[in-house]
C-alpha cells in the first residue's frame, strides 16, 4: 500500500507545530536507528527527553489517528509515539527497511505500516522514494499531508538541497498483518462508502458491508 492523505493538519496547527519545533533540542538521528539503518541515516531528531513531545503529539498524532482515511487504510491496533525529524541542506536517509519490531521491552510492537506527516514544505529535495513492484515512487507532500506505506518497503529520503525539512514519523501495528489482505479491506471499505452514498438502503450496500465486516473478523489479530 502507498497512500497519500491530504490536509490532515490545518494551517493554524502547522504553524503552532513549526513554532514549537523551532525551540526544540535536536540530536543526531542515528541514536534511534537500528544497526543497518544507522549507516545510511543522516538527519536530526527532537530529543526524546524534550518536554515538547506531549504537546506535539496532541497536535499531530491526535488528528492523524482519528482521520477516517488513516483508520480505513491502516486498521491500527497500536500506534507508536512519533519521532520529529529535521533535515537541513545536505542531510538524507539512504535506502533502508524499517525495523520489524520496535519499542521498549515493556511495550514491543510489530511495524506493519509506516507513516510520514509533512510539517512544512518550504524546502527543496527531501522526497520520499519508495521502491514498488512498478518502480520507484517519489512523494513530496504539502504541509499537512500524510504518506502511508508498508514498513517492509525499501525507501529513502532524498537529499535536502535547500531549506529545512520537518516531518513526524510513526509506525503502526495493524489489526491485519498481511499487507495484501489490508489493501483488499481498504479497497472494499472505499467501495462500501461509494455504494452507501448512492444506495444507502440497498441490498448491495448491506452485502458489501457484511463482507467487509466478516473479512475483518476473519483476518484480524487482537
Amino acid at each position: 500500500m502507498l497512500l497519500v492523505i491530504r490536509n490532515v493538519l490545518d494551517p493554524q496547527r502547522l504553524q503552532e507545530v513549526q513554532e514549537l519545533l523551532a525551540t526544540g533540542e535536536f540530536v543526531d538521528g542515528r541514536f534511534s536507528a537500528g544497526t543497518e539503518a544507522a549507516k545510511v541515516k543522516h538527519n536530526q531528531e527532537l530529543s526524546l527527553n524534550s518536554p515538547l513531545h506531549r504537546r506535539l503529539n496532541a497536535m499531530v498524532m491526535g488528528p492523524l489517528v482519528q482521520h477516517p482515511e488513516y483508520q480505513a487504510a491502516v486498521l491500527p491496533l497500536r500506534v507508536a509515539t512519533a519521532f520529529y525529524a529535521r533535515y537541513t541542506p545536505g542531510m538524507t536517509y539512504g535506502f533502508h527497511v524499517d525495523d520489524p519490531v520496535m519499542g521498549p521491552m515493556s511495550g514491543r510492537y510489530r511495524t506493519d505500516v509506516s507513516t510520514t506527516v509533512f510539517l512544512n514544505d518550504d524546502y527543496e529535495g527531501g522526497e520520499i522514494v519508495i521502491r514498488t513492484a512498478y518502480g520507484e515512487e517519489k512523494i513530496r507532500g504539502q504541509a499537512g499531508d500524510v504518506v502511508v506505506y508498508d514498513s517492509g518497503s525499501w525507501h529513502k529520503v532524498a537529499e535536502v538541497t535547500q531549506g529545512v525539512r520537518l516531518v513526524a514519523v510513526t509506525w503502526a501495528q495493524s489489526l491485519v498483518k498481511d499487507p495484501y489482505q489490508r489493501e483488499l479491506l481498504y479497497q472494499l471499505a472505499k467501495a462500501r462508502e461509494g455504494v452507501f452514498e448512492k444506495l444507502p438502503q440497498s441490498e448491495e450496500a448491506a452485502s458489501i458491508s457484511t463482507v467487509h465486516i466478516n473479512l475483518l473478523r476473519m483476518w484480524s489479530e487482537v
